[in-house]
């Protein structure tokens, strides 16, 4: 018989029991630790970044741009201002039927669709109650007709603004500049706290040398958004800095003046206080309107002035390299005095050509027949090629290179601009870089008239036509005169900045360069007594100068009226009034003009007629 075998075993189920209790509550313990560790964690190590968060949640912090500095002229004329303005905004959770409302409005402002591709790439990453731009800065017209249809679209409105605006539009656009909209490059290199809430900043002239000054500091407001991020109200606000308000050296009037002194020429004109470096008048023909850049150029008018013959863009004051031709004579001429290979009183028999020693090539003479004997005086006031060639020859190009750089030929003034570039100074250590060539002599005759190699651009012409003025002292040229305090009223003003003299072992020989410029313009044998001094009611001194734009071969003249407009010479004039006491300096360019004392010189006279006769007290 077996033996019976029993049901339960409870001792058993106790243990297993027990085990399971165990491991459940070793389990719900781990649990409660990882919660308490994480609690740990959320509520003390990083309380201060969650509560961060929430309070983010809750309060938002905004930029406020601040208002951009005014810029003047020196009589108080304001050259760039900040105008009212307007623009179409679209909030997307008020418009029932987005397609059909920029229908009608498309065909109520004539909206482009360049326009309505920007704000449908604006929409992306807005949320629906936030408004979008559709259409910037609106004109009288267009803000009239949506103001009568307004009840028409809803979702839809106009907000107002500040834009940048240029009461003077072309005739400053070269000197001013523009603002524009802040592109990827230069969002790359600012600093984007700065500029926070800011969209647009300066591209160039002033606007962009002085942008750090223009620009003001920015500011900002706390306001309390509900979850969806919509504004419920402003808890704090700290106001913007304003830019600050900038005095220039110009004046307005004398730049109208020389702008219609060019009559419609392609060229330039600079003038400046020789005294302290202040630029008067600074400017480029053809020009633009700098109004079309602030709110974005169409695409069309773009290429329209990029690809223009003129080229209105481009700054010819201080971007445009020239041979400067015979305007540099006078500085040639100073260095054969100092180096000793020239007397003032030294007279040398002029003809129509120069030639090497054992070279039959013919170095000529801009007037057929040459000048006859002549001496320095002479050689300047008539401008004599031949005399230069021979001067030089025995001057060599390092001695003449050495000393023309005393006055800054080849070197950029380091305006107070944007785009200016340095010329070129030839010398023979510049060709063996430049070239892998060495130095000829006849290249040191065509040096010493201003042709070859050589460039300057007008800003460097009239940097030293000042010099020349000052007898060496020489002044940086600058564009601003002072800012204005933060009362809008105390000018700071701007001290000039006074560079290296150019020295000579005897005074007389500034005398012996500076007089023969009297003469070019007041004596019957000058070259611009004719067009320019004959009649001048005060004494002027300059230099005319023509320079080639192609080359001629030995034995080809060149005659004006059977060679292309765009294939002539450069009228080119230098020259400071009153010449007893200088108070104004001026370069002229005309591109493609021919004689600079039939065409520059006029020019300049009627630039210095309005600042003498007409401003100076």
């Amino acid at each position: 018989m077996s033996s019976r075998q029993p049901i339960k075993n409870h001792h058993q189920e106790q243990r297993l029991f027990l085990a399971r209790i165990i491991t459940l509550g070793v389990i719900i313990v781990l649990l409660f630790g990882l919660v308490g560790v994480r609690l740990t964690q959320l509520q003390v190590i990083n309380h201060s970044h969650f509560s961060t968060l929430s309070q983010n949640n809750r309060v938002r912090l905004e930029a406020l741009p601040p208002p951009r500095g005014l810029i003047y002229d020196r009589n108080g004329v304001v050259l760039a201002e900040n105008r009212p303005t307007y623009q179409l905004e679209v909030t997307l959770e008020q418009v029932d039927n987005l397609q059909d409302t920029l229908d009608r409005l498309s065909a109520l402002l004539d909206l482009e669709p360049a326009e309505i591709d920007r704000f449908r790439r604006s929409l992306r990453g807005k949320r629906p109650f936030q408004a979008v731009p559709l259409k910037l800065n609106l004109t009288d017209e267009e803000l009239a007709n949506f103001a009568v249809n307004r009840h028409l679209f809803p979702g839809v409105d106009v907000q107002a603004g500040v834009a940048r605006h240029y009461p003077h539009g072309e005739a400053l656009a070269h000197v001013i500049g523009y603002v524009g909209r802040i592109d990827e490059r230069e969002l790359a290199r600012i600093d984007t706290r700065r500029y926070a809430g800011t969209t647009h900043i300066g591209k160039l002239g002033v606007e962009r040398y002085y942008e750090d000054h223009l620009h003001g500091h920015v500011g900002f407001q706390k306001v309390e958004v509900n979850a969806q991020g919509r504004t419920l109200r402003v808890l704090e606000r700290e106001p913007p800095v304003p830019g600050r308000d900038l005095v220039l050296s110009l004046d307005v009037r004398l730049q109208a003046v020389a702008q219609e002194a060019l009559d419609g020429m392609a060229g330039a004109i600079v003038a400046m206080d020789p005294r302290n470096g202040e630029v008067l008048a600074m400017v480029s023909m053809p020009t633009f309107d700098p109004n079309l850049f602030v709110h974005g150029i169409p695409a069309r008018t773009f290429q329209e002035l990029r690809n223009n013959r003129r080229q209105p863009l481009f700054n010819r004051a201080l971007s445009g390299q020239y041979p400067p031709g015979s305007t540099l004579k006078m500085l040639v001429g100073l260095a054969g005095l100092e180096h000793g290979v020239i007397r003032a009183d030294r007279m040398m028999f002029a003809a129509g050509y120069y030639t090497l020693p054992n070279d039959t090539r013919r170095y000529r003479d801009w007037r057929r027949h040459g000048h006859g004997w002549v001496d320095l005086d002479k050689a300047i006031t008539q401008s004599s090629d031949v005399y230069f060639y021979d001067m030089s020859f025995r001057l060599g190009i390092d001695r003449m290179s050495e000393f023309l750089g005393r006055f800054g030929v080849g070197e950029a003034t380091g305006i107070d601009s944007t785009g200016e570039r340095r010329g070129l100074l030839p010398s023979r250590e510049w060709k063996r870089a430049a070239q892998g060539m060495p130095w000829f002599p006849g290249e040191t005759l065509i040096t010493s008239i201003g042709q070859g190699y050589m460039l300057a651009t007008p800003m460097q012409l009239a940097s030293i036509s000042s010099t020349l003025a000052m007898r060496g002292q020489r002044v940086r040229p600058h564009l601003l005169r002072g800012m204005l305090g933060e009362d809008g009223e105390e000018l700071h003003v701007a001290e000039p900045e006074f560079l290296a003299p150019v020295q000579v072992s005897r005074a007389e020989f500034w005398d012996q360069v500076l007089t023969p410029m009297e003469h070019v313009m007041h004596r019957p044998n000058g070259t611009a007594y004719h067009s320019a001094g004959r009649d001048a009611p005060y004494r002027i001194a300059g230099k005319t100068g023509t320079s080639q734009v192609f080359g001629l071969g030995q034995d080809e003249e060149y005659d004006e009226a059977s060679v292309a407009k765009h294939l002539r010479d450069h009228a080119l004039f230098i020259g400071f009034a009153p010449a007893d006491d200088p108070r104004i300096a001026v370069a002229v360019l005309v591109e493609n003009g021919g004689s600079g004392g039939r065409v520059a010189a006029p020019v300049a006279r009627k630039v210095m007629d309005y600042f003498i006769l007409e401003m100076t007290p």
